[in-house]
């Protein structure tokens, strides 16, 4: 059904169901790239700690917990220089390409039977082009909607669905593939997908992207002031991390250094570090004034939320995969449906649910009672909560021997997602609403060293989740419900001065 607007002369401008046509080429090319990411990640946890001799690593679960919350940590982190380079020197649209190419590169090595070496380079390059790829394309999204509003925040549901149809069938295909196939032919089909994207994008891209994604030229710093400034935070920040090193030097000393999760470890102090650095630089040497000093103080508020609900969503790719493969009756007829198909829940949850949040979010902008930001994230966080809490229980009959219905992973992934959708895509528009407009893609950079964050944190708890500490999974579980929970009260108790500081950003 095509819009009743007026038909624009440019392509950029023509409309369907009310939003420009470059949403959905946008739309299409991050369903690919997700088909690519997600059904590589399905595998990845499983393909690590199978036996040697049915074709995968042989590693031990504390360990390839470690190398997966390295490796989706890492994907997150490099969004930050992605954001940056892309700001100044490629422009997002440039930043898109280069980085399709470069995951290709990296999913066809790990297509290649090969070493632990060959598997730990794929995993690398793969890396750093979703980093280069990801927060450019969401701000290519928001580049769209200069206006903001409630249409805005539609979008980015939209958008997210395609984030999820693309990693609900690389789930299904991919861990079909690498679960009862062959695990490298799953790491191929990954780079298939990424490859339908960049042809998306380039040939459609070109078509209705034309005015966006730009590097934005901007003037050369003449003004000493603002040159003493910058010449200054060096010290400032090197000054920082002296602090924060001698903070963790206690800690240090309980890491072993030469494994996986001490390695993992360490890597969850540099990140948490980088933010810290990289809020305080925004602050201080960005020149903000008073009205957008708030907004970060908000940014960062959304930042601590997000670390903390994607360090229990993001737990399907480690602890449920797990519990689904170990725990879970997953048998239908003569058949076994493979482990790594349970996550697709996830995705599927997300197609059903993001449209009516889109809807709901849009109707209640019309009627003007449309909730705050920080209503919707503390929601998110509150359902999380309860996702993890019917868990709890699933764990408690775990310990008692039992093999489980798979009721309760669906009702966990119904109510994580619903957290999801409440959260996910409203904190990625208003990423974009509260950035100021200098630093857009380098704050998106930030959203996502959040996911970073709570990847990483959720690799450490699932490497923790084996079969010789059974008894321990309902605490582990009731841990995420705290946290979660705890801090989603919070922002609601909190939301209408939180609400203040975002200086009239709707």
């Amino acid at each position: 059904m095509q819009s009743t607007a007026p038909q624009a002369n440019s392509n950029h401008e023509k409309l369907i169901f009310g939003h420009p046509i470059g949403l959905f080429v946008l739309f299409l090319t991050e369903m690919w790239e997700r088909f690519s990411y997600y059904g590589m990640r399905a595998i990845l946890f499983l393909y690590m700690t199978t036996d040697i001799i049915k074709g995968g690593m042989g590693m031990k679960d504390k360990e390839a917990g470690a190398v997966y919350g390295i490796y989706v940590a890492s994907i997150y982190l490099l969004s930050l220089p992605g954001g940056w380079l892309a700001d100044n020197v490629f422009g997002q649209k440039k930043s898109v390409i280069y980085g399709g190419l470069i995951i290709i590169l990296g999913h066809l090595i790990l297509a290649i039977p090969g070493n632990n070496i060959v598997f730990y380079i794929g995993l690398s390059i793969v890396s750093i082009g979703t980093g280069a790829l990801k927060p450019n394309i969401s701000s290519l999204v928001g580049e769209l909607y200069p206006e903001g509003g409630a249409r805005r925040d539609a979008a980015f549901s939209i958008f997210y669905m395609g984030i999820n149809l693309g990693g609900a069938f690389g789930m299904i295909i991919v861990g079909y593939l690498g679960e009862k196939i062959n695990w490298h032919f799953g790491f191929g089909a990954a780079a298939i997908g990424m490859i339908l994207g960049m042809i998306i994008f380039k040939i459609l891209g070109n078509k209705y992207l034309e005015p966006y994604g730009h590097l934005k030229v901007q003037e050369l710093n003449t003004n000493k002031e603002e040159v003493n400034i910058k010449n200054q935070i060096l010290p400032f920040v090197l000054t920082l991390m002296l602090i924060i090193v001698l903070l963790y030097i206690p800690y240090f000393k309980n890491i072993q250094f030469y494994s996986a999760n001490g390695l993992a470890k360490i890597l969850l102090i540099i990140i948490l570090s980088i933010a810290v650095f990289y809020f305080m630089f925004i602050l201080f040497a960005g020149r903000l004034n008073a009205v957008e000093k708030k907004r970060m103080a908000v940014m960062v508020i959304f930042f601590i939320a997000s670390v903390l609900f994607w360090s229990g969503y993001e737990q399907g790719g480690t602890t449920l995969n797990i519990f689904a493969e170990r725990y879970t009756n997953r048998s239908i007829l003569n058949f076994t449906i493979p482990a790594s198909w349970m996550q697709s829940l996830q995705s599927i949850f997300v197609i059903a649910l993001a449209p009516v949040m889109a809807f709901v979010w849009t109707y209640l902008g019309r009627k003007n009672k449309n909730p705050s930001a920080s209503i919707k994230l503390s929601s998110g966080l509150i359902i999380l909560g309860l996702a993890f809490f019917i868990m709890y229980f699933a764990a408690k009959l775990v310990v008692g021997n039992n093999n489980l219905s798979p009721l309760w992973l669906l009702s966990t992934y119904f109510f994580s997602v619903l957290g999801e959708v409440c959260l996910s895509p409203v904190g990625l528009s208003f990423y974009t609403k509260l950035s100021p407009q200098r630093f857009v893609s380098q704050m998106m950079g930030i959203w996502f060293v959040s996911l970073s964050l709570g990847n990483l944190i959720s690799g450490l708890i699932g490497g923790e989740f084996n079969k010789d500490s059974v008894a321990e999974m309902p605490g582990m579980f009731m841990y995420i419900v705290y946290s979660s929970v705890g801090f989603g009260i919070l922002m609601l108790i909190f939301s209408k001065q939180i609400k203040k500081w975002m200086g009239g950003v709707e």
